[in-house]
């Protein structure tokens, strides 16, 4: 007999789009829990059609993206055009089935179509619905737009990342939508062990922006107390030395190096063969190296280069000094022997990409393990959601495909 997942029995109507509550929902739907994403063809999630670089072989396909299939695995898709009268009560029949209901709209969207929390509770009342929005639903800044890559500048992360005499970098990725899943999934759990033991709902009312700048408490703190405002340091560090990435032998290949104690340096000297240099009074102490930081990482970068990245890292990782290899995604997917060891990639096979990557989730359930299955093409499961779920018959299905309701 088949143990049933962590999510088992657990329905959740899945109304957002992008990346922040879909991958959210995606850990959720991986551990059993049966996720039915609403999308429709007048508003096409973004990600299905961005960037030919993310399909195979450059050529797009509705069905066929790389970023949505992989945040959106073992879902269930359909279609419906919220903006047709009669999907609405559709929509309706759907969240009275339903377990959780999630978007990550403005307050205006659901409004409009009257599937906000007000509305939901006179359908069901033990629902949870949450409002996964930028900024929240409530305050001056609510109706505000953005995606991830504006959303890391306003909560402080692109002021901390770049070089001290340089602008604002920020990451080379919508970094917040990669951080905001571990915090939508983990409220839809309490909210559901709060209703299991009281026997009621609630709204969750989520703003991607707060969770970000909880993020920053260290740097935050150090405003409220010492009242100063830390800035770009090109990766280096108040409390190590040396502290930043170092080029390696080989193409564009380096290591990132991270000495925190005396002891530390000590052990990094006889790792890189007692050179002169790591026996010189002034990189003795952390002060001392911390005051000739542009000496001291000329030295260690001398080092580095001599060496691949990989030995660097053994080497120093073997002498407890922390250290990791700058890897880039072919090194991930194919060369990490730790990623491979937990079986973070599963392979499956889809119908347009056929035998794809996916990406599992970081953690592992010893009796309830993620299982995975390839994500939906648009409207797959039409025919399962609106036939054996709501009872509908095919001639139905087939009006309300013909009327673009199911569009």
């Amino acid at each position: 007999m088949t143990t049933p997942q962590a999510m088992t029995s657990i329905r959740v109507l899945d109304f957002s789009w992008f990346g922040a509550a879909p991958i959210g929902t995606k850990w959720l739907a991986d551990h059993g829990a049966e996720v039915i994403r609403v999308e429709s063809h007048e508003r096409l999630d973004a990600l299905r059609v961005l960037g030919s670089g993310h399909f195979r072989d450059y050529t797009p396909d509705l069905n066929g993206s790389g970023f949505f299939n992989d945040f959106n695995s073992s879902k269930c898709g359909i279609t419906l055009n919220l903006n047709h009268p009669e999907a609405i009560e559709i929509a309706r029949r759907l969240v009275a089935i339903s377990d959780v209901v999630i978007d990550s709209f403005t307050r205006r969207a659901m409004r409009k179509w009257g599937l906000y929390y007000d509305d939901l509770m006179q359908i069901k009342p033990d629902l949870i619905v949450i409002n996964a929005s930028q900024q929240g639903h409530t305050g001056p800044h609510a109706d505000y737009l953005g995606f991830g890559y504006n959303l890391q500048a306003l909560a402080g992360i692109n002021h901390l990342t770049g070089y001290p005499d340089g602008y604002p970098l920020g990451t080379s990725v919508n970094y917040p939508d990669f951080v905001m899943p571990m915090f939508i999934a983990s409220v839809i759990i309490s909210a559901l062990l709060y209703r299991k033991r009281t026997g009621k709902g609630q709204h969750i009312d989520f703003s991607q922006y707060q969770a970000m700048v909880s993020t920053l408490g260290p740097t935050v703190m150090d405003a409220i107390v010492n009242g100063r405002v830390q800035s770009r340091t090109g990766g280096r560090s108040a409390t190590a030395a040396p502290h930043g990435i170092y080029r390696c032998q080989g193409d564009d290949r380096w290591c990132a190096i991270a000495v925190f104690t005396d002891e530390e340096w000590q052990s990094l000297g006889r790792v890189a063969g007692h050179p002169s240099w790591a026996q010189e009074p002034r990189f003795q102490t952390l002060l001392g190296r911390l005051e000739h930081l542009d000496a001291l990482d000329a030295h260690v970068a001398s080092w580095t280069a001599q060496h691949p990245p990989k030995t660097v890292m053994a080497q120093l990782q073997a002498a407890g000094v922390a250290a990791g290899v700058v890897q880039h995604a072919q090194d991930l997917l194919e060369n990490d022997p730790q990623l491979r060891h937990r079986g973070h990639y599963h392979r499956l096979t889809h119908p347009v990409t056929g035998l794809t990557y996916y990406m599992g989730p970081a953690f592992r359930l010893s009796a309830t393990p993620a299982v995975l299955k390839p994500a939906p093409c648009l409207g797959e499961h039409n025919a399962y959601v609106y036939g054996e779920l709501l009872g509908m018959s095919q001639a139905d299905i087939e009006r309300h495909t013909r009327d673009k309701i199911f569009y």
